[in-house]
């Protein structure tokens, strides 16, 4: 019982600082008070064994919470941004209070919540976790379910976007799809040469443990390497929207089974996550492109 008292007046005094989180990524204050609310329940439950830290752990689960909400909301293309503007034209009938609205809001911005909003879910989560509350990429890369290195180029690909630097995601897109319908093309006809020319020196290929059990090697290190991994192959592969980048999937009859996720700087590939864990994958927003 003391243990429980104990971890529940913690909660309570790191609370502000989740509902900041939580608000900051999801742009609704009731949906910020949800996440904390789910957070509060899946501590109580799981406890606190082996946490060193347990602020960065309760922020940790309240960003995971959060996620989720971003990527099944945008799986359903709903919109949601309980801003002031929009309590002021339906009032409180959903119980929010507009004053407490307002301060949230205008200590973040009500231009930079807009500019969020449009941000792909990894993208918003690694940005305000890094960017607004310094958390390192290191414990960023788990959350989103990538390497640090990528999770370091959704923080810069969002900056630069909330910055009004390409301000909309063409531009970015248009370079990404480029990118890997070549390296499509190239694996598909077997041009290893082509391939070479794609990937960067230092290029990692990573499999999660499903990838791994029907046939994907763990990691691979090198251009050489990977570019014979992929020579001929990947014929079945769609050009995909993968959390807002361009990626690939194979979704034998519309189902995907295994995405493949691509992280690009400087026109090279500096990493491809090869994604079939089926829990994992439903959590990804996709989108196959014609």
């Amino acid at each position: 019982m003391e243990d429980d008292e104990w971890l529940a007046d913690r909660f309570e005094a790191n609370r502000t600082h989740l509902r900041a989180v939580a608000f900051r990524m999801l742009g609704s204050s009731s949906e910020a008070d949800d996440a904390v609310q789910e957070a509060w329940i899946r501590l109580s439950r799981s406890g606190t064994t082996g946490v060193e830290n347990l602020g960065g752990w309760m922020t940790t689960i309240v960003a995971r919470i959060c996620l989720d909400m971003l990527r099944s909301r945008k799986s359903r293309r709903e919109e949601s941004l309980d801003t002031p503007l929009a309590d002021s034209a339906v009032g409180d009938e959903d119980g929010t209070d507009p004053e407490r609205e307002a301060l949230l809001a205008d200590s973040i911005g009500l231009a930079l919540l807009v500019v969020l909003k449009r941000l792909a879910p990894a993208e918003r989560v690694a940005f305000v976790l890094h960017d607004m509350f310094d958390l390192p990429f290191d414990e960023i890369a788990p959350i989103v379910g990538r390497s640090p290195a990528a999770a370091r180029q959704l923080a810069s690909r969002a900056r630069r976007r909330v910055q009004g630097v390409d301000a909309t995601p063409d531009a970015d897109r248009t370079h990404q799809r480029q990118v890997v319908e070549a390296f499509l093309a190239a694996s598909r006809g077997g041009d290893f040469d082509a391939l070479l020319v794609l990937l960067d020196p230092g290029v990692v290929l990573r499999a999660d443990e499903a990838a791994v059990l029907v046939g994907a090697t763990k990691e691979v290190r090198g251009a050489a390497a990977v570019a014979e991994t992929f020579s001929g192959r990947a014929r079945v592969a769609k050009l995909a929207l993968v959390d807002g980048s361009v990626g690939a999937v194979w979704a034998p009859g519309g189902e995907p089974r295994v995405v493949f996720a691509f992280t690009i700087e400087g026109g090279k590939i500096v990493e491809i996550a090869l994604l079939a864990d089926p829990e994992r994958l439903s959590r990804l927003a996709l989108t196959i492109l014609s």
